[in-house]
């Protein structure tokens, strides 16, 4: 069982970031939730520290891998980074503007540049709506959808590029796989075009091969568009495929950042050498003799 204190973060060297080319800097994100005990009057007894004091910073057209095993803060860091959870400390810094305690209206633009890709494709997607209205509703939201022919050409264009036929937009997400649904909510993500893309978990929900296809889209997506991306994962071969830099997540705090070759080659954290311990290996014989390494405390 993990211990209620994580070890020490692993020190390396740092990756030269320059101030010039950041589009986002978390500087110790924290997010608590309180514990309450009593019936009428209630008091804080305790809380559950599901963030506590993440940093990291990112680069404009880079992806960063967050990896950890489940509870351990990463989607909440996600949420909190778009101001769908409230951060109990630390800031959130996107292009040189501290957007943590932005009112409402001011956080409606900064939406408009950062989106997020869920990671149920069915839940994300509203049964009672067409892919047309799915897709377009972000327009709508941010009172981009003047001209209708225009939107409905947006939308056909959208749909093509993440590998969707035009004529789907007429139809409801029920009658689509889960592959199909993630396109669609891919979609929805750039309709405004935008800067930062948080993927939450985007692939675990689909079968293997279904995965790599989604995952080759995002890439893709990426180099057309010059996108960044914050890609949250728990399946440690995913993130080695589409991550320039990987952050290990425990206990709600990052123990480790590296680039992708340094981590997998010289994993310096007794967690991180636990996570890639853990991954399966195609070979039975070599699988039956490597060494396992276990998490203690």
């Amino acid at each position: 069982m993990a211990s209620a204190t994580p070890p020490p973060s692993a020190s390396r060297p740092s990756t030269g970031q320059s101030g010039e080319d950041l589009i986002l800097k978390i500087e110790d994100l924290q997010v608590h939730f309180p514990i309450y005990a009593g019936v009428i009057r209630r008091r804080q007894v305790s809380a559950v520290k599901a963030v506590d004091g993440v940093s990291f910073s990112l680069r404009r057209g880079e992806t960063l891998g967050l990896v950890g095993e489940s509870g351990c803060g990463k989607s909440t860091t996600g949420l909190a980074i778009l101001r769908m959870l409230t951060a109990t400390g630390g800031k959130i810094i996107y292009e040189n503007q501290d957007v943590t305690h932005w009112a409402p209206s001011q956080l409606r633009e900064f939406r408009r540049h950062v989106q997020m890709v869920y990671q149920d494709p069915y839940g994300s997607l509203n049964p009672r709506m067409k892919v047309s209205d799915i897709v377009r509703e972000p327009l709508e939201v941010h009172n981009l959808d003047g001209d209708k022919a225009a939107t409905r050409e947006k939308i056909a264009q959208m749909l093509a590029t993440v590998g969707l036929l035009p004529d789907m937009a007429d139809r409801y997400p029920h009658e689509f796989s889960g592959g199909q649904r993630q396109r669609i909510g891919i979609a929805r993500s750039l309709m405004l075009e935008p800067n930062l893309i948080i993927c939450d978990e985007p692939v675990s929900a689909l079968d293997v091969s279904i995965q790599a296809q989604v995952v080759n889209l995002l890439m893709d997506l990426q180099k057309r568009m010059g996108l960044t991306y914050i890609f949250i994962a728990h399946d440690l071969a995913v993130v080695r495929h589409i991550s320039d830099r990987i952050a290990v997540m425990y206990l709600g705090r990052i123990v480790e950042i590296a680039t992708r070759d340094d981590l997998y080659r010289e994993p310096l954290h007794p967690y991180t050498q636990a996570l890639l311990s853990a991954i399966p290996i195609a070979d039975p014989r070599a699988e039956a003799q490597r060494a396992r390494v276990e998490v203690k405390g």
